[in-house]
């Protein structure tokens, strides 16, 4: 730790969540101003009424006061805005590639992980191309067959006299616009690909793109991979995809040599994605035979091919007076594909998934990966389903609107209209059933809990009003936060029931049964509907920026991770923004007296998070001492290391922890239905006491001290500040925001200031001040770091063994079960310089505080945050 000296200041740079937000709102002033970026990645400071740039407000710390700087990184625009609001086309992309990074990290001890490893990235890679080939086969159905070749043939009264009878006797001209407009699609699939952020911060050596275990949160997402192989494979195939299509398919008799050199790049295509493991050559990881043999030059000799059976196939055009007879067995044979590769990802992923559970099996349940592992298996189907559903809507909806009789689809769409159909009724009968449940079920634990629980008598000790306000807001987001995830679940559980059926009915039962006639209605109108919704609100988007940011979120989701399975992606932001936030903060760490505060909000503190451990990576240990993170409404514990363990896991966490050596601090509500807590857990009242478990500044976990209470109510137990949502106040000289909270407005809490003066190492959390509000009189406080054996956890000490710790139970029998909420408050403080008053004993009772706490800080020194007013609460 490093003493500060007079000349010491702090540096406060901000990183915003998702939706985006106005450079005033993130620094938390009327005006702002650039001071550095590019205008896609801006680095923002306060301004004055001249647009000057100015420093934030003093920021006092203990007895002194220490300037302060205000920066914000905004980067909405890297995800939302004019035509990016097209990406969420790709969405079913995206998805893809996101499931690979949610598969369970391979251990090195595991020779089976190690095996199945490298099988279950191939797996990702091989459903990610059949998805583009089936994007570009729908396409090719809607653009060739449908329009080109049924509604603009010789004879066909579709569109009337709006298409001059001279087009529909030439079929080259009609051949040579359905496959250019597909070529086009295709083409600007492939530029997407290249696309990339130009990075504002020169190149370090630091730790290699690779899916491996990292050491630090986030070690494995450091650039954009440059993937020229596999976004040739990508193109190719989606090439060749048209022309096997247009001659025949797959099945036809090999009599047209173009439909043979389409088939065999096809075949060279699925091969190379799965041979080529990792597409950026880093690591020890396979495939660099392949990608030596797959120079430039092969590379631009394959796509010229490619694109020269495409030129020859629209010149020379099959027939194209009537539907083309490969669009059915090239969209079944896709389908099929997806279908089983998504089945064989999926009980693949059940032994690696075990394989994987030695590493996080001591960990509490609500603290292990989602579906244990195996959470990467219903994101990918539903990716593909998605992708399927939106190309057949596309197309039925195209043929409802042409109004012509006689115009024909694959019998396939059949098939997925009836999926969607089964898994429209399914979904809502589930909602007819699961509802009430659900409603029964939150009525009795909201009785049962008699709506407060004892961490919020704690919290909000002698305020029954906003205990009472808090106490609804409190249960519903824990139910978010712990049940959420069940929903996709439930989800994918629906879309695979729904593919049961259809192929059931499909192949056992054809034609199908007049009973199911209503579930194929029903299919039509929800695929219709998915595909008219998602280009309006596309539309939209386009139009206003209010609908953009709120389509974006999909974007901000999804790109924050690198293409590692599927190359036609928007770029990742997250490869832009941690390097040139690294930068950044070099800059200022150059004056010795500068300390550095990353603070990130909600998606933000995922970036600032993964930004400081490339910074205690790569810095000298002098500048690491100077650099602290503060992450306020969170998801790194309860979402991102559950649903990403092998690149966010709780370990890494841990080490992040560590290397910061209690210079990370988290901001939190309980009333936060999409942040929590990140660096404690099993959290318990006590005789009176806030306890957990926890990282601890030395890299390890285990029980932690006593939280102690702030000058505004807030409980810091770790490296958690748990505020009060609402919060205490108002106060003198500060931003006043009334009512339940929840997500926002964290800045506005006076514990944002004060954590940012723990985080820059200018303040501590005062011990043995006024927590618990009264000595229990049964129950000896242990020394720090002795466990009392009164007060369980359900989580112990490194040195425990897994299985004892897996399986304790939270809360004890015997005298703990009988422990109170929280005590009774004293009168008044007591004066400098006074004796302490007699201890007194903690009444067994629920009853809350009647009185005020008392402020948690030495006697005769003021809050840490504000020196001109002594810090009281105002009555109710």
């Amino acid at each position: 730790m490093q003493v500060p000296g007079p000349d010491t200041r702090v540096v406060e740079l901000r990183v915003h969540g998702i939706l985006g937000t106005t450079p005033e709102d993130l620094t938390d002033s009327v005006a702002s101003v650039d001071v550095a970026g590019d205008g896609v990645g801006r680095i923002v400071r306060p301004a004055d009424r001249l647009l000057r740039p100015v420093p934030g407000p003093m920021l006092t710390a203990g007895e002194r006061s220490v300037p302060r700087t205000v920066e914000g990184y905004v980067w909405g625009e890297m995800t939302s805005g004019g035509t990016k609001a097209t990406w969420a086309l790709l969405f079913p992309f995206a998805l893809a590639n996101m499931a690979h990074w949610m598969l369970p990290q391979a251990r090195s001890d595991s020779a089976l992980g190690r095996t199945l490893a490298p099988v279950l990235r191939a797996l990702m890679r091989l459903a990610a191309l059949l998805l583009t080939m089936l994007f570009t086969a729908q396409l090719t159905v809607l653009v060739a067959d449908l329009l080109a070749a049924q509604c603009l043939r010789a004879g066909s009264g579709c569109l009337g006299h709006a298409v001059p009878d001279v087009i529909r006797q030439a079929e080259t001209a009609r051949s040579v616009f359905a496959l250019l407009t597909v070529s086009l699609v295709v083409l600007a699939m492939q530029w997407l690909s290249t696309m990339s952020w130009h990075v504002r911060a020169p190149r370090t050596e630091g730790p290699h793109h690779s899916a491996r275990a990292p050491l630090l949160p986030g070690a494995n997402v450091v650039t954009d991979p440059d993937t020229p192989a596999l976004r040739m494979l990508h193109t190719v195939a989606a090439l060749s995809t048209m022309v096997v299509l247009a001659l025949g398919g797959p099945f036809a008799a090999p009599s047209d040599p173009r439909r043979l050199a389409a088939s065999l790049l096809l075949a060279l295509c699925l091969l190379g994605a799965v041979a080529l493991d990792d597409p950026t050559g880093a690591g020890s990881r396979g495939g660099r035979a392949l990608r030596a043999a797959l120079g430039r030059l092969p590379r631009r000799l394959l796509m010229a091919t490619a694109a020269a059976l495409v030129l020859v196939t629209a010149l020379v055009p099959p027939p194209m007076n009537g539907p083309l007879p490969g669009s059915g067995p090239v969209i079944d044979a896709l389908v099929a594909g997806l279908l089983l590769t998504c089945t064989a990802l999926g009980l693949l992923l059940i032994p690696a998934a075990r394989s994987a559970r030695p590493a996080w099996a001591h960990l509490p349940r609500h603290l292990r990966p989602w579906a244990g592992g195996w959470m990467a298996a219903p994101i990918l189907l539903t990716a593909c389903l998605i992708g399927a559903g939106f190309g057949a809507g596309l197309a039925l909806s195209l043929r409802q609107a042409l109004g012509t009789p006689g115009l024909e689809l694959p019998h396939a769409y059949d098939s997925v209209a009836l999926f969607w159909g089964v898994a429209t009724a399914l979904t809502v009968l589930a909602a007819l059933v699961t509802a009430p449940y659900l409603w029964f079920t939150w009525w009795r634990e909201t009785r049962a809990e008699s709506g407060v629980s004892p961490e919020i008598a704690l919290l909000h000790a002698g305020r029954p009003q906003d205990q009472q306000r808090a106490a609804g807001a409190w249960q519903w987001a824990e139910w978010q936060r712990r049940y959420g995830h069940h929903l996709l679940l439930f989800a994918a559980a629906v879309l695979a029931t729904g593919t049961g059926v259809s192929l059931v009915l499909r192949w056992a039962a054809a034609p199908y049964p007049g009973w199911s006639r209503w579930l194929l209605g029903l299919g039509v109108g929800a695929l219709a509907a998915l595909a008219l919704t998602a280009l309006r609100t596309v539309y939209l988007a386009v139009k206003r920026p209010q609908v953009a940011r709120r389509l974006g979120v999909l974007c901000d989701l999804t790109l924050f991770w690198p293409r590692e399975a599927h190359p036609v992606v928007p770029p990742c932001y997250a490869v832009k923004i941690i390097p040139e936030l690294v930068q950044r903060v070099t800059e200022h760490l150059a004056d010795p007296d500068t300390r550095v505060v990353l603070v990130g909000h909600s998606q933000g503190s995922l970036l600032a998070a993964v930004a400081a451990a490339r910074l205690m990576d790569s810095l000298p240990e002098a500048d690491r001492e100077r650099v602290g993170l503060v992450t306020a409404g969170s998801q790194l514990q309860w979402a991102y290391a559950r649903a990403f363990p092998g690149s966010i896991s709780h370990g890494a966490q841990r080490e992040l922890a560590g290397a910061l050596d209690g210079r990370w601090h988290c901001l939190c509500r309980g009333t936060d239905p999409l942040g929590g807590a990140v660096s404690t857990w099993n959290r318990q009242v006590h005789d009176g006491k806030l306890l957990g478990v926890g990282f601890r500044p030395d890299g390890t976990q285990g029980p932690l001290p006593a939280a102690t209470r702030g000058p505004t109510g807030a409980l810091v137990l770790g490296g958690d500040h748990w505020m009060p949502d609402p919060q205490r106040g108002p106060f003198g000289i500060r931003r006043w925001v009334p009512g339940v909270l929840q997500h926002a407005e964290y800045s506005g809490d006076p514990e944002w200031d004060r954590a940012i003066a723990m985080a820059a190492e200018l303040e501590i959390p005062v011990r043995g001040a006024n927590l618990p509000l009264c000595t229990p009189a049964t129950t000896a406080t242990p020394p720090l770091g002795e466990v009392d054996p009164a007060a369980p956890y359900a989580h112990g000490t490194d040195a425990e063994p897994a299985e004892a710790t897996a399986d304790r139970a939270t809360v004890a029998s015997g005298p703990t079960e009988e422990t109170a909420r929280i005590g009774e408050a004293t009168d008044h403080p007591a004066p400098a310089g006074a004796p302490d008053p007699p201890e007194q004993s903690c009444p067994r009772t629920t009853e809350v505080l009647e009185e005020p706490p008392e402020i948690t800080e030495p006697r005769g020194k003021t809050p840490p945050w504000e020196r001109t007013t002594a810090l009281r609460p105002t009555e109710h």
